[in-house]
């Protein structure tokens, strides 16, 4: 335990130093969420997660699958049918004490118009000129978990991650990250923490350029991109969450997670110049695994009106989930962008398909 806690001593120092290194909100993507549960359930899944969508929450919670196969996937729409969101994962329980997946997740806008060659030479209007392509950021998530045989209920995962970013042809990058995790459960109790990019995730791009759009970019006053190194900064997660049963198979799931960022003042509940944290809560009800109600809050951050007077905004998700014989579950959940103003939501459906019960050696 205190090699782990040094390690993560360590690396929130290195997180210090890369600060002035680096711009926020890189791969941004990737804190999105993944399941129509977890994001009903705002998120706290850290500590929750233990099915093959565990391998985006937390990878250590591959390691308490009750089924020796699984496969989840998710699609949902933003931004009034705009952007795509697709997830797609497989998980595999190897054997008594680890398991592995893999996982593939997009984002992307598909069919934009590319106007730079819109004019000709002659400064004549062509619509023949426009051409589209799609703006997708991809991540590739190799997963293992593996549980400790001298700490019952003490579980460890990592992922090793290929982001492959792509704006038509002429911009694009890939890039390579690491991340690390925890869960501990215990008479109902359960205790986890995440770090993603432990040692920051690094996105190499590169741009190719036609000489029309170059001058395009000159002409309209914009700099021309440069080929360069993104840095994607370590983030800690911390996460807690309590299952009750209440008897005749009625039972409740209660969980808070804590998200801290060390690249500088964020708008979050709490902030700082070094660090800022966001909080966020879930509840779920439920009949044994045939039907859930779901509900969570986060995404606390202060705004300021058109009086120029602040206030604090949040967001507020729904859920809904239902199991057919204990082999596949369907999940719905509604969520709204923010402020409860209803203008900007999606709905957001998710399948899990389990088979082969795993027992475990006593």
């Amino acid at each position: 335990m205190r090699k782990i806690v040094f390690l993560i001593s360590m690396l929130l120092v290195f997180s210090s130093f890369l600060y002035s290194q680096t711009a926020k909100y890189s791969n941004e993507f990737l804190s999105l969420g993944v399941g129509a549960r977890g994001l009903a359930l705002a998120n706290t899944m850290t500590a929750l997660s233990a099915d093959a969508m565990a391998a985006y929450w937390n990878p250590a919670g591959l390691g308490r699958m009750d089924r020796r196969y699984q496969l989840a996937m998710m699609h949902s729409e933003y931004f009034a049918g705009i952007a795509k969101y697709d997830y797609a994962g497989v998980a595999l329980k190897i054997d008594d004490r680890s398991s592995v997946a893999f996982t593939y997740i997009r984002f992307g806008v598909d069919d934009i118009m590319n106007t730079t060659q819109l004019i000709d030479n002659q400064g004549n209007i062509d619509y023949d000129r426009i051409s589209y392509f799609s703006a997708a950021d991809n991540a590739f998530l190799l997963s293992y978990a593996y549980s400790f045989a001298n700490v019952k209920g003490l579980y460890l995962g990592a992922n090793a991650k290929v982001i492959h970013r792509k704006m038509g042809d002429f911009a694009g990058s890939w890039g390579f990250g690491l991340d690390a995790g925890l869960q501990y459960e215990n008479k109902g109790w359960q205790a986890a923490l995440m770090l993603r990019d432990v040692t920051s995730t690094f996105n190499a791009w590169h741009y190719s350029l036609t000489p029309e759009m170059e001058q395009v970019f000159l002409e309209t006053g914009n700099e021309l991109p440069q080929n360069g190194l993104e840095l994607t900064m370590p983030k800690l997660s911390l996460g807690g969450g309590k299952y009750v049963e209440f008897g005749k198979g009625f039972n409740a799931t209660f969980a808070i997670d804590f998200d801290f960022t060390f690249d500088g003042k964020r708008n979050l509940l709490v902030k700082s110049n070094i660090l800022s944290m966001d909080p966020h809560f879930g509840m779920e009800f439920a009949y044994k695994k045939i039907v859930a109600l779901r509900a969570g809050i986060g995404n606390f951050q202060q705004e300021v009106d058109f009086d120029m007077k602040k206030k604090t905004t949040c967001q507020i998700s729904l859920g809904v989930g239902v199991g057919i014989k204990n082999f596949c579950f369907i999940d719905y959940a509604f969520t709204d962008i923010g402020d409860l103003s209803g203008a900007l939501y999606s709905h957001v459906f998710s399948i899990r398909l389990a088979v082969d019960n795993f027992k475990r050696k006593k």
